[in-house]
């Protein structure tokens, strides 16, 4: 089965928020992958920590036939210009990957099978 990477925002790294929810649903999503035989990378962001360079250096360490980027990067408008940067470098370092989108970090898998099927 193809790999797939999943990008989204470090939950830990938001101020003012509780991680846990987030890290438990992200571990959901895991292994909702896991019981498809899909093998899933996560490069979560932190958003004041060279959040491009960091993408780009989990896009080029394999060969990914999808990239699911998930809603806390794509929904929250003041976002909007970071999540059109995320969209740009998958196409620049991973132009042969589907782009996915997800609506919760327990649904990752489901979203890149709608491109991998």
């Amino acid at each position: 089965m193809a790999r797939v990477i999943v990008v989204g925002l470090d939950p830990a790294e938001i101020q003012g928020w509780d991680p846990e929810p987030v890290q438990a649903a992200i571990a959901r999503g895991q292994a909702r992958f896991d019981d498809h035989g899909i093998e899933a990378d996560w490069c979560l962001l932190a958003l004041d920590k060279n959040p491009e360079g960091a993408l780009v250096e989990a896009l080029t360490r394999g060969d990914y036939a999808c990239v699911v980027i998930g809603g806390g990067i794509r929904k929250h408008e003041p976002l909007l210009e970071f999540f059109e940067k995320v969209v740009n470098l998958v196409r620049q370092h991973a132009p042969d990957a589907a782009i996915a989108f997800n609506s919760s970090p327990e649904d990752c898998a489901d979203a890149a099978l709608r491109w991998l099927r």
